[in-house]
């Protein structure tokens, strides 16, 4: 079967963006390339500094043919301006680099957190819905979105958005992977000596508070988002089903063979770094890859999702209903990106 699709995955080295590659690569009717680079062997990738509109342009040569982009770069700033300003300008480059050279876009598949929700600011109503109304600004998320309606109404292209929510995959290194958060702290935690206590309070260990997204799952829906036409020009909430942490918890427990102890709070930020040594003496006891372990995971990221102490939950009614009906299990996705992680010898 011949290539019916032209893919660029921008973001690929990420999360989502890894996934992305590695399930487009898998159909025959696509192509894809990887913007910067990928995990996923055999993937052609294009160098861009898309803060860069003249670096863009000239690198987007290599990608004239596109059809699909799927958005999923994400650079911070100094403050939620400065994010505003730098990550719309990424997407704007893109866009108007991919119209320099002609490429024949059909649809653009961008993603959104939980902060498009204002989760970033405190406590937010839920459940989350795609038309509940907008915040104070600034927020990045807003920008694109609007840049994306511009230039759809101008008919440069369709688009569609997926909204995730802490998402769950394989790849180390990036400071909003859960699982590493969970994986590493587990891991240290075994080798100390004690059990597997949930860092954060038992509100949120107990509550009905959380929710995440698979990644895999994410790259079976964009696939759908780029091409349905249902999902053009609309935005879709896309989560797994709501879980206590509890569950979780044991779950994870069971995977590094430990007992679960009662909630411990204290700031992840604060106390895992002086782990450093603890850390290097499982690098060098099982072979695993060592990568910087201050660059191994957002400590500071797990505070905030195991302190979130008001309902994360987002609507699913409207994706199901425009079509996109496939569910999987939380747990199991965990479990997964576990396995997947120790084969890539990133966890003990």
């Amino acid at each position: 079967m011949s290539t019916k699709y032209k893919a660029l995955v921008v973001g690929a080295s990420g999360i989502i963006g890894n996934a992305l590659v590695r399930e487009l690569k898998e159909r025959p009717e696509w192509q894809v390339r990887a913007l910067p680079r990928t995990f996923v062997d055999g993937v052609e990738t294009i160098q861009a500094d898309l803060t860069d509109a003249a670096a863009t342009a000239r690198a987007l040569e290599a990608a004239r043919d596109t059809t699909h982009v799927f958005y999923a770069a994400l650079k911070g700033g100094a403050d939620l301006l400065d994010e505003e300003r730098i990550n719309g300008g990424m997407l704007r480059n893109l866009l108007d680099g991919l119209k320099a050279v002609g490429a024949p876009l059909q649809r653009v598949v961008h993603y959104q957190g939980a902060k498009v929700y204002g989760v970033h600011l405190g406590p937010t109503r839920a459940p989350f819905y795609e038309d509940d109304p907008r915040h104070m600004t600034p927020n990045f998320y807003y920008v694109q979105e609007d840049l994306l309606r511009e230039r759809g109404a101008a008919g440069d292209f369709e688009w569609s958005i997926l909204r995730p929510d802490v998402v769950v995959g394989d790849i180390a290194g990036n400071p909003m992977n859960i699982v590493m958060v969970m994986g590493v702290f587990a891991a240290l935690s075994k080798a100390a000596g004690v059990p597997l206590r949930f860092p954060g309070t038992d509100t949120v260990y107990s509550g009905v508070l959380a929710q995440t997204t698979d990644a895999d799952w994410m790259a079976r829906a964009s696939v759908w988002a780029a091409l349905d036409p249902a999902a053009g020009g609309e935005a879709f909430n896309l989560v797994n089903e709501p879980f206590r942490w509890e569950r979780i918890w044991r779950r994870v427990a069971d995977a590094f063979d430990m007992e679960v102890g009662p909630p411990q709070p204290f700031p992840l930020a604060k106390q895992m770094p002086l782990k450093a040594a603890a850390w290097a003496r499982l690098v060098e006891q099982h072979g695993l890859q060592s990568l910087p372990y201050e660059k191994l995971v957002g400590w500071w990221f797990g505070d905030f999702v195991f302190n979130t102490a008001f309902d994360m939950v987002s609507d699913m009614g409207k994706i199901r209903r425009a079509g996109f009906t496939e569910a999987v299990e939380t747990e199991a996705t965990i479990e997964r990106a576990i396995a997947r992680l120790r084969a890539a010898r990133q966890l003990p």
